[in-house]
């Protein structure tokens, strides 16, 4: 079975179509306002009209309330809701019966009791993504360009499809996908050449990877 990839943070045609025609699985639009990868609900739905119909659009949020999910949902076409705040399980699981769309839970991972802790979403999110806890208690909750400790992941397996996020890119993807045997992959600040700013030829790069693998 083939890696599938996610590539995260999207905001310019250019970098869309690298990631679609580059063979991405996955493409994600930000919707937070701290993060330099945030885009407006127009931007985005821009964007996503270049997206196929084979490639799932994600969209990030952060603690959303029902008023953003309402404003972003009416004009960009998400197939996936990503929530990368602390969203306890009643949360995702009532944001999944409302919008009537696959939620991917983040977890932010430090410790092996982090990871025994993404037990409790089991049963109220359709995947997981595996990200690496914000080295600052003033970071963002992700895109920080750090990985945790992939052996905490090792010879683990989930009953929902799940990601490997956090610090990867095309140096360490293959190291990481051999250890941890991830099924799928999130890229954001890997293919980055400044926070926010995605480089097609670094999408390319980590595309042509993970086809090898």
């Amino acid at each position: 079975m083939s890696l599938s990839v996610k590539i995260c943070g999207l905001a310019t045609p250019e970098t869309v179509e690298a990631a679609v025609t580059g063979g991405a699985d996955y493409v994600g639009f930000v919707f937070f306002p701290k993060s330099p990868r945030n885009v407006t609900p127009a931007r985005a739905a821009d964007l996503a009209r270049l997206v196929p119909d084979r490639v799932r659009r994600c969209g990030l949020f952060v603690e959303p309330d029902d008023a953003l999910l309402d404003q972003v949902l009416a004009t960009v076409p998400l197939d996936i809701l990503q929530l990368h705040g602390a969203e306890p399980p009643a949360r995702c699981a009532a944001l999944r019966e409302r919008y009537r769309r696959p939620v991917m839970k983040a977890v932010s991972i430090a410790t092996a009791e982090d990871v025994a802790r993404a037990e409790s979403w089991i049963g109220a999110v359709d995947l997981l993504l595996f990200d690496a806890k914000p080295p600052r208690a003033d970071a963002l909750p992700g895109g920080n360009g750090v990985a945790f400790d992939w052996r905490l992941l090792a010879d683990r397996s989930w009953p929902v499809p799940w990601m490997l996020s956090g610090g990867l890119n095309a140096g360490n993807l293959r190291e990481a996908v051999r250890m941890t045997r991830a099924p799928a992959v999130d890229v954001s600040s890997g293919v980055e050449t400044s926070p926010g700013m995605k480089s097609p030829t670094l999408i390319r790069e980590f595309l042509q990877i993970a086809r090898e693998l």
